[in-house]
């Protein structure tokens, strides 16, 4: 006779929990890092303006090693997000469960414990959220973002556009509140981010796609541009 789902509450919060820290765990994976040490770049830290994501990874001259950043980045947290939602299938909540790991992922990319909760923007891993878990609105938010980029060639003006594009779709195509809720709160971390990047669009300072970041006058780094 088949199981329904888990009525349990200690049980679903068990859930919940393991897909919270396994998400982060493997959210946290620093593939930027690692990947440009593989290929003899040194330390992407050091470069440009020392994120570990894609974009800055690009200012190595290295676009496959870029690219491999940029799928492993999104592929961590569309992957921690399916495994979840595997594996807890049985519970009933697993939909749920799903974006809680990949939510985590997210986290674990942008907060990793061991680069001192210094990590990326987290706009590959957002991405790739939504791909594995909201299909149709992870599909309008690349577009959005290929269609920003193109036309102004900023590459965090296009995350922030595509980030903010999510909720207001998931809102309008009355998706579940728990949906909407998921994608107010990683567009908000997006723009959390990418706050010194604002700044540096409104200033007309933030550099375009492609351009090599000008070095400070003062020996005080600025954080991250979008990756």
């Amino acid at each position: 006779m088949a199981s329904g789902p888990v009525r349990n509450t200690a049980v679903l919060i068990y859930y919940f929990i393991a897909a919270a820290i396994g998400g982060y765990l493997l959210g946290s994976i620093p593939f930027g890092l690692l990947l440009t040490r593989w290929a003899g770049l040194g330390d992407i830290r050091s470069v440009g303006s020392g994120n570990i994501g894609a974009t800055n990874v690009l200012r190595t001259g290295r676009k496959d090693i870029a690219l491999a950043t940029l799928v492993l980045d999104a592929g961590k947290a569309g992957i921690a997000l399916l495994i979840a939602r595997a594996l807890s299938e049985s519970t009933g909540q697993h939909v749920a469960i799903g974006l809680v790991a990949g939510g985590a992922a997210f986290i674990g990319h942008c907060y990793p414990a061991w680069l001192g909760f210094k990590g990326g923007k987290g706009v590959a891993t957002f991405f790739g959220v939504l791909f594995a878990g909201i299909w149709p609105i992870g599909i309008v938010s690349g577009l959005t973002w290929i269609a920003v980029a193109t036309m102004f060639r900023y590459s965090s003006l296009a995350a922030l556009c595509a980030a903010l594009i999510a909720p207001l779709l998931a809102m309008v195509a009355q998706f579940d509140w728990w949906e909407i809720g998921f994608c107010w709160v990683l567009a908000a971390l997006i723009f959390w981010r990418h706050r010194a990047n604002i700044e540096r669009l409104r200033n007309g300072t933030e550099p375009k796609i492609g351009a090599k970041k000008a070095e400070p006058p003062t020996a005080a780094a600025e954080p991250p541009a979008s990756a």
